[in-house]
């Protein structure tokens, strides 16, 4: 029986610090991941791919901000879906072009994806996820006031706009994604975390947040019964006490014992933290997770490389 596995792709799948992100560079960074994909494919996995958008949402901003006097600016749900759409159209091309390579006639779609969220969702009290370009402080204080935006200083590199951050409840296009599963599909879905939709009386409406996109991934793949979570990352595995003289790499370990590292506070909630907090939300259903380097994605799936979260 084929094993359907979520493939989180991290955000040097697409973009590499210092690039400028132009399209050529993002299509050959897309080329490299979609290559190894593409032998998850021969190996006989259903698989369904999620990514990152950071950089080019920030970048649709800052389109938005220097052309707003020719064209109106777009609210950040259409942003992110410009983004989904880009980046799913190069993941899309890419792994068409390595599949054939490999002589496999298998289709591959992108489905816009919205993920409902909970308009109680604390997070929307307290906006932290940053966005966007860096401003100057008197720029920033100016749109606080102006727009009613809340704007923070970050890590001394200038000012960003702030916006909630809550948590996934529902993949709203969970059936069809899995109806191209079925079908033998390679579907890309819920690039960025999703387009952030709040429903009411079966009707849905956008609302300017940014889901975690591991957090997303974990969701999607509870909502499909995907029976593999795989994270994919720059680390080969995860680390306990990282970069300590007591570093310790983890192979296998359980729900139980990840839930009491996260309280321990080994994974920062910049980095590592949100990646373990998907794999225990997928794991505690009853699948496998797995957080591996994408160079090594395959020998994580034989079990040779990566951390493996179960029960």
């Amino acid at each position: 029986m084929q094993q359907t596995i979520v493939l989180a792709l991290g955000g040097n799948a697409i973009l590499r610090p210092g690039q400028r992100g132009t399209a050529e560079d993002q299509f050959a960074n897309v080329k490299t991941t979609c290559e190894s994909i593409a032998r998850m494919v021969k190996h006989g996995y259903r698989v369904v791919i999620t990514h990152g958008n950071g950089p080019q949402v920030g970048n649709i901003l800052i389109q938005n901000t220097h052309s707003q006097d020719l064209v109106p600016a777009m609210p950040l749900d259409v942003c992110g879906a410009k983004s989904q759409g880009l980046i799913g159209y190069m993941i899309q091309q890419a792994l068409h072009n390595e599949l054939v390579k490999e002589d496999i006639n298998v289709p591959v779609a992108t489905v816009l994806t919205q993920v409902i969220v909970d308009e109680n969702d604390p997070a929307f009290k307290n906006p932290t996820k940053p966005i966007g370009p860096f401003y100057t402080e008197d720029e920033a204080r100016r749109f606080e006031k102006e727009r009613g935006e809340k704007w923070v200083e970050d890590s001394g590199r200038g000012w960003r706009k702030v916006v909630p951050s809550p948590l996934p409840v529902e993949i709203f296009e969970k059936s069809a994604i899995a109806a191209l599963i079925k079908q033998g599909t390679v579907v890309i879905a819920a690039g960025g975390g999703g387009i952030p939709v709040i429903q009411k009386d079966n009707t849905l409406r956008g609302i300017e947040a940014v889901i975690d996109k591991d957090l997303a991934s974990s969701k999607l793949a509870g909502d499909i019964k995907a029976d593999i979570l795989m994270i994919l990352t720059d680390v080969e595995r995860v680390a306990i006490n990282y970069r300590t003289p007591a570093e310790t790499y983890l192979t296998e370990i359980t729900v139980d014992e990840a839930k009491k590292y996260m309280e321990e506070g080994h994974f920062s909630a910049g980095s590592m933290g949100p990646k373990v907090q998907a794999a225990i939300d997928f794991a505690s259903g009853g699948g496998t997770s797995i957080i591996a380097s994408l160079k090594r994605s395959l020998d994580a799936l034989r079990g040779t490389s990566g951390t493996r979260i179960k029960l």
